[in-house]
């Protein structure tokens, strides 16, 4: 007789502890392969795809689309066919847990090793599927495993999860369940003297998840956190913008406003290394950070997100136009990697594409400073004693306190305004 395996969502690594369901990959009866990817989940951070680590014909799937699910919840059971030796299964079974299985999500890796000893279980070819697939695979006891964010939902809202019914598989209570049971009316009571806090406002709720769930946390966080504050000031891009035309005149791939300014923050950081650093208050550190990994703020229709070019400061202009341009690509198809949204050192937010000209930018939590771009537009400027229509941009830069004081900071903001001004500033660190 087939074992059935149950395949749970796994770590999805990067602090990340939930993932809602966006689309099945598979059917139950559906043959899968080792290390398939079998249903696509959207995280805080991106859309990946989970693959499964055993071969065989899924039996049962858990969670509609548009479910949400913890680490650890059961996604499927898939009924692994005979094998040639008695303990194939349970190492199927154990190597499902290793850190070198296919229980990883897509963008992660999978190490090739996995594959070279699992591959003695012999998935079961359709003839081979039972005619009644066989029950889900309880998660523990005989009553269903309710999800901690449904449990935590139906306490905010003063629901008593016994008198509601599961639309789940066996009875599972889903968070569309409690979500309908908000909405229901109470039964009619005799009139009581109010008491406590007065009812929830009507209107449209939208939930926080997902990325705007993240970005929610992230932007709470650095406020409450980070001792923040902003200095800004009014440049002339006039030759800035005049040097970018005369690179595009001259052939070669366009190179683009953004590629120059994430150019003029690597060589401003060079100068002012206090603002590419983090704080560490369980040991009282302020760590200075070798590498200069630039976030850059993209608003794609899923909501802000924030791509991170490596090694930044190894780049030369055409490099970072090429590597943002590449990752604002990503970003707008929703294909970007956990690895591609993590690990940023700096951010540099151009809220000039909004038609905005200035803005007090939210540092990037745990980053020590974020640089905000307003739009480049014609304004009366005092140029050589004389009055003249020049290209003007503000640049705001919001730092953190503990890093360093305002003399620091204004230096940063002011060498990039220099940049801006007189971009031949910028021949001394090419």
């Amino acid at each position: 007789m087939p074992k059935v395996l149950e395949f749970k969502l796994p770590d999805l690594g990067e602090g990340l502890t939930e993932a809602e369901i966006v689309r099945w990959l598979v059917a139950v009866g559906d043959v899968v392969a080792v290390d398939q990817p079998v249903v696509e989940v959207e995280t805080a951070k991106a859309m990946v795809e989970v693959p499964c680590p055993y071969g065989g014909v899924v039996t049962a799937r858990f969670g509609e689309e548009g479910t949400e699910l913890p680490v650890g919840a059961p996604l499927l059971t898939v009924a692994v066919g005979p094998v040639q030796e008695e303990d194939a299964v349970e190492e199927a079974e154990s190597s499902a847990h290793s850190e070198n299985s296919g229980n990883v999500l897509v963008g992660y890796g999978t190490a090739a090793a996995t594959t070279r000893r699992r591959s003695r279980v012999r998935p079961m070819t359709p003839a081979a599927v039972p005619v009644a697939p066989p029950a889900p695979v309880e998660a523990a006891g005989p009553v269903p495993v309710i999800s901690p964010l449904v449990r935590r939902l139906a306490r905010e809202h003063g629901l008593d999860l016994r008198e509601l019914r599961g639309s789940g598989p066996e009875g599972l209570i889903l968070r569309a369940d409690v979500e309908t049971a908000m909405r229901t009316p109470a039964p009619a009571s005799a009139p009581v003297a109010p008491a406590g806090p007065a009812p929830a406002l009507a209107g449209e709720r939208i939930a926080l998840k997902g990325i705007r769930g993240a970005v929610a946390d992230k932007l709470s966080r650095s406020r409450t956190e980070i001792p923040d504050a902003t200095c800004w000031v009014d440049a002339d891009a006039t030759e800035l913008m005049a040097a970018r035309a005369a690179m595009n005149a001259a052939g070669g791939p366009k190179v683009s406003v953004l590629a120059l300014l994430a150019r003029i923050c690597t060589a401003a950081l060079a100068r002012f290394p206090e603002l590419n650093s983090t704080v560490d208050m369980a040991a009282r550190e302020i760590v200075r950070l070798p590498e200069v990994h630039l976030g850059f703020a993209a608003q794609t229709e899923r909501g802000l997100v924030v791509p991170v070019v490596r090694d930044a400061h190894t780049r030369n202009v055409d490099s970072l136009g090429a590597e943002l341009a590449r990752l604002t690509e990503a970003a707008r198809t929703g294909t970007l990697t956990p690895a591609q949204l993590t690990g940023g050192t700096f951010t540099l937010n151009n809220y000039g594409v909004f038609g905005v000209d200035g803005s007090t930018p939210i540092i990037n939590h745990p980053e020590a400073a974020m640089l905000g771009v307003g739009r480049i537009i014609p304004k009366p400027w005092v140029y050589e004693g004389e009055l003249a229509v020049r290209q003007v941009v503000q640049l705001s830069l919001t730092f953190d306190h503990r890093v360093c004081d305002g003399g620091t900071a204004g230096g940063f903001l002011r060498y990039v305004a220099d940049c801006v001004e007189h971009p031949a500033v910028l021949l001394r660190t090419l």
